[in-house]
């Protein structure tokens, strides 16, 4: 429901360089992917296994080589190391070669032994995906933090919502009322009318928002020296007027119900929707705003000798409810032959996807 956004170009990183005695693998470049290297069997990698495309469209660390193994001995360990930072600052560690039932809540930083091999009287160490090698001890590899590393990119680069952060990997999240997408990264509005999802009772009429819904009421209209009937959901007519009931005249010959949604900052001006008259019996059509809250954000301008639309010219920050009315008068030499009122209900989500 409600507006669409345009969507942001994709940027790339270039292809990384062959691997002289190996084989890169993977062939996507864009930001936030990675790549990794093998070497072929007789060869030992020296560097990282793994280099991500950043938002400076360059390649994380350095390029790895493959040089041939001549080493004297393996150091392998499959020790896990989870270090639990707690709330007073204090560092506590714990070891054990197989996982722990308790998940602390608080944050946590993951430790793993590397991979070192010696080599022509030095020590290399690498780390599997996800880990890098720790600044201060190359015999162990830490997690790398893929929401930090990408905390202060564009927001939808990584993750369109949330970014959650794992043990070697990451995870995306979105807000109550989105899926998140195929990709994993994007999330999608749920929209519980179309599904039937929503608590409306059969007098309310179901609104998808972005995020949400809305069971709203359309109650018969109280104006003075007129009455109303119901012709449709959203529309009430008036009934026939007393000849000569001037004041009954000026009420308005119909009133209709609009409920948009749309997103949080949506860019200006935009036009929201177009109204017109099925058919005009005078010489002039004029379109105007009513006084109701959020009225300064919109204008209303003609399009057509018979059409006018309704224009967001003011960025809204959500979440937040908008309402005004439109109203359409019929001139026949400047005297009033009618008029038409359509009033209008915006619901801005708090997010702007």
């Amino acid at each position: 429901t409600g507006c669409t956004m345009q969507c942001v170009g994709t940027a790339y990183c270039a292809p990384p360089e062959p691997l002289a005695n190996g084989r890169v693998l993977g062939n996507v470049f864009k930001l936030g992917h990675q790549v990794h290297f093998l070497c072929s069997p007789g060869f030992q990698l020296m560097g990282p296994e793994t280099r991500a495309c950043l938002d400076s469209q360059n390649w994380s660390g350095a390029q790895p080589s493959c040089q041939r193994s001549l080493y004297k001995h393996v150091l392998f360990s499959v020790l896990v190391v989870d270090i639990t930072v707690n709330n007073d600052a204090s560092a506590s560690i714990s070891a054990s070669s197989s996982s722990s039932s308790h998940r602390p809540t608080s944050i946590s930083t993951h430790v793993r032994a590397s991979r070192c091999i010696e080599f022509l009287d030095s020590t290399h160490c690498t780390c599997e995906q996800g880990y890098s090698i720790s600044s201060h001890n190359s015999t162990r590899c830490t997690d790398i933090d893929e929401c930090e590393l990408f905390r202060l990119t564009r927001p939808g680069r990584l993750c369109l919502h949330t970014c959650v952060n794992t043990a070697g990997s990451f995870h995306c999240e979105c807000p109550a009322g989105y899926s998140l997408g195929r990709d994993s990264r994007s999330c999608h509005d749920i929209d519980e009318c179309a599904r039937a999802t929503h608590n409306c009772s059969s007098e309310q009429v179901c609104v998808n928002t972005y995020g949400g819904h809305r069971c709203v009421e359309v109650d018969c209209p109280r104006i003075r020296n007129a009455t109303y009937i119901k012709t449709s959901p959203l529309r009430y007519d008036r009934n026939p007027c007393i000849q000569g009931d001037n004041a009954c005249f000026q009420a308005p010959v119909s009133i209709n119900f609009h409920f948009m949604s749309v997103v949080s900052n949506m860019s200006t001006p935009t036009i929201l929707f177009r109204l017109s008259a099925a058919r005009i019996l005078g010489d002039t059509l004029r379109f105007g705003l009513l006084g109701n809250r959020g009225v300064q954000h919109f204008s209303v301008q003609r399009s057509g000798r018979l059409t006018g639309q309704l224009v967001l010219v003011n960025a809204v920050q959500g979440p937040a409810t908008l309402e005004l009315d439109i109203e359409m008068s019929e001139m026949e030499r400047r005297v009033l032959l009618g008029r038409y009122v359509t009033k209008v209900t915006l619901f801005v989500s708090p997010y702007n996807f």
